[in-house]
């Protein structure tokens, strides 16, 4: 696959800036970053974003996610490995992802209202935003992944 572009961060800089600081900020949240990185691959995953997936994939390898939670994302309703809190945010981050054809369904979000603090609600449903719009810059400029992972934490 050909990039369509290789210098987009140079080249709206001034865009960009603000969009890696709200990522900064999300980091900042009470968000668990294991939470975060499964929240930001199953997006991923359902965008087919290959740049981020493959990011996001070593990101929670290196923060010492198990592999197997990894493999396992896209079939998390049916595996055992997720918590109810991340069940209730990776219900939200489908629902979001894919707003179009769900609205934002009450019942996924009274699992999360039942799962996450009022301040917990506000970043989990920014930074489902947030990754959507990282997906589709990347896809949009064919963004080449990495070719390799990090080894497990």
């Amino acid at each position: 696959m050909t990039p369509r572009m290789s210098d987009h961060f140079k080249r709206a800089e001034t865009g960009f800036k603000p969009l890696f600081a709200l990522e900064a900020a999300i980091r900042t949240s009470t968000l668990e970053p294991k939470l975060l990185h499964l929240v930001k691959l199953r997006a991923s995953q359902i965008n087919g974003c290959a740049f981020c997936i493959q990011m996001h994939v070593s990101e929670a390898l290196r923060d010492g996610e198990a592999p197997l939670r990894l493999h396992m994302l896209p079939a998390w309703r049916e595996s055992p490995l997720y918590a109810p809190r991340e069940r209730a945010a990776l219900a939200w981050t489908e629902a979001l992802t894919r707003v179009a054809e769900t609205g934002a369904p009450d019942a996924d979000w009274a699992e999360v209202q039942d799962a996450f603090t009022p301040d917990e609600r506000a970043w989990l449903s920014l930074a489902i935003g947030a990754i959507n719009l990282w997906n589709r810059v990347q896809i949009g400029f064919r963004s080449p992944h990495a070719l390799d992972l990090p080894h497990a934490a």
